[in-house]
């Protein structure tokens, strides 16, 4: 009732007993296994579903309603962040200008400007102890314009300020002046 099976592999020769199945049992389904194998594209919970279009056209909705809300006031934050970087940089020059002063005993003159901080000034008042540069480089304000300096200055011993945006005296916002005399 055994039959050998002969299987050639290469050169080796293997062989196998192999029993015969009646004929009925070759027309039988095979056995389903009882969870559906990892690889199998079915999991367990059912076939996959995507999104419907009523779906995502809802997330759509929600999300412009959120950009509406978000995206005005985001788009204020640059012109604060611009009166931010005047009021630091003036602070930043003001800073150098008292250490000009402890060295020099004197601010530099509105002629001889806010360059004095990077180049020893010339002419007079000398400037006999000057031991900068004070600043690396001048900073331009977020205009690209220089910032000014007035000495003696009308809101106190010495002035350095922004005309803003505008780049003209007065204005409101980010056109306004903003200098080290405060808000």
């Amino acid at each position: 009732m055994h039959d050998p099976l002969v299987i050639r592999t290469g050169t080796a020769r293997a062989t196998a007993d192999v029993r015969r199945l009646p004929a009925s049992a070759d027309r039988q389904p095979l056995a389903r296994p009882r969870f559906p194998a990892a690889d199998s594209p079915r999991s367990i919970a059912g076939p996959a579903r995507g999104f419907t279009l009523i779906e995502i056209l809802v997330v759509v909705v929600i999300l412009g309603i959120l950009a509406a809300i978000v995206v005005p006031r985001v788009m204020e934050r640059p012109s604060e962040a611009r009166i931010t970087r005047v009021k630091q940089d003036v602070q930043g020059v003001m800073t150098a200008l008292n250490l000009y002063k402890l060295d020099n005993f004197r601010y530099p003159t509105s002629e001889q400007g806010l360059q004095a901080l990077v180049a020893k000034p010339s002419g007079q008042p000398d400037a006999p102890n000057w031991k900068g540069p004070y600043l690396d480089r001048l900073p331009k304000d977020p205009w690209n314009q220089p910032y000014l300096y007035q000495q003696p200055g009308q809101h106190g011993e010495v002035d350095v300020y922004s005309y803003g945006s505008d780049a003209r005296p007065g204005g409101d916002g980010d056109a306004a002046d903003i200098g080290n005399w405060g808000d």
